[in-house]
C-alpha cells in the first residue's frame, strides 16, 4: 500500500495534501525545466526580428482596415486587438523554444487585458487584425495566412480531445464576421469571407462567402479580397434566396390553375435580387 503513496517521479513519499496530485509530489509538478544546450540561437535572432516585422504589419493592418484609427499612439494604447496579437508573438516565441510555463502565463495574461484568448502554440501569419475583438479565441494548432481580419467573437475551435491537429487552417484574404465559429481540423482557402454568427464545419474551397449554420457557401467567384474589407455584414442570405425560390415557383404552378383562389394580395412580402435581400 506504501507504494501508491510514493511519487511516481521521484519516490519521495506524498504528503496529505500531494496525493491527489495525479501520483506525483508538488515539487515535481512545478519543476520547469529549459535545457539552453537545445537552443538555436539563429533561431531566436531570426524570430525576434520576426517579432518586430510582425509588430509593423500588424499596427500597419489596423491603420488600413479601421477608418477609426487616427494616430499611432491611439492604436497603439486603445486597440485590444493589437495588444492581444502583439503578446501573442511574444508568447509564441517562448513556445517555439520549448519554455515551459511561461507561454501560458503571457497568453493568460493577455485574456485577463483584452479579453481575446490566443494559444501561444498557434501559428498566424502578417497583416493580422482583430478589431474590436472581445471573445476571439484561437485554438492551440489553429493555422492563420496573411492579411486576415476577425471580429468580435470570432472562434478557431476543436472538436476533440486527442493531442492532434484538431483546429483550423485559414489562407490569405480572409475576412471572418462577428460571431463566426470555425469548428475542427477544416481548411479556409484564400479569400473567403465568414458571414457573421456562421458556424463553418466543413472544408471551404478559395474565392467564396460562406454564412449559415451550418455555413453554406452562396457565391463563389475569382474576385480577390482587397486589402481593405469590412463587408462582413454585407453578405447573402440563403434563408432568403431559398423562399424567394419557393414563392417564385408557386406562382408559376398557380397560373397553371386560373381556377384556384388566390391571394388578393402577398401576405409575405420578398425582396428579391441575386442573393436575396431579406424578407
Amino acid at each position: 500500500m506504501e507504494d501508491f503513496l510514493s511519487c511516481l517521479s521521484c519516490g519521495k513519499k506524498l504528503g496529505a495534501k500531494s496525493k491527489n496530485n495525479h501520483g506525483q509530489c508538488t515539487e515535481c509538478l512545478l519543476k520547469l525545466e529549459f535545457k539552453t544546450e537545445d537552443t538555436d540561437f539563429e533561431f531566436i535572432q531570426k524570430y525576434l526580428q520576426g517579432i518586430l516585422d510582425f509588430f509593423v504589419s500588424d499596427v500597419s493592418a489596423a491603420f488600413n482596415k479601421d477608418p477609426a484609427a487616427r494616430t499611432l499612439i491611439e492604436v497603439l494604447t486603445s486597440y485590444p486587438g493589437i495588444k492581444a496579437v502583439l503578446l501573442y508573438r511574444i508568447s509564441h516565441f517562448f513556445w517555439k523554444l520549448n519554455v515551459p510555463y511561461i507561454p501560458r502565463y503571457i497568453s493568460d495574461i493577455a485574456r485577463e487585458l483584452t479579453a481575446i484568448d490566443i494559444h501561444p502554440g498557434a501559428e498566424i501569419g502578417s497583416e493580422f487584425f482583430i478589431d474590436h475583438g472581445v471573445g476571439v479565441v484561437i485554438g492551440e494548432t489553429a493555422e492563420v495566412g496573411n492579411n486576415v481580419t476577425f471580429y468580435a467573437g470570432v472562434v478557431l475551435g476543436g472538436t476533440n480531445l486527442e493531442q492532434i491537429k484538431r483546429h483550423p487552417t485559414l489562407g490569405d484574404n480572409i475576412v471572418v464576421g462577428t460571431g463566426a465559429k470555425i469548428l475542427g481540423p477544416i481548411t479556409i482557402g484564400n479569400n473567403v469571407r465568414v458571414g457573421a454568427n456562421s458556424v463553418v464545419v466543413n472544408d471551404v474551397p478559395p474565392n467564396c462567402v460562406v454564412v449559415g449554420v451550418p455555413g453554406k457557401i452562396v457565391s463563389k467567384k475569382g474576385d480577390k479580397i482587397d486589402k481593405i474589407d469590412l463587408r462582413h455584414g454585407d453578405l447573402p442570405d440563403p434563408i432568403s434566396i431559398a423562399i424567394s425560390r419557393l414563392d417564385k415557383r408557386l406562382k408559376e404552378i398557380e397560373n397553371q390553375f386560373p381556377n384556384i383562389k388566390k391571394p388578393s394580395k402577398d401576405e409575405l412580402e420578398i425582396f428579391y435580387g441575386e442573393y436575396g435581400e431579406g424578407i
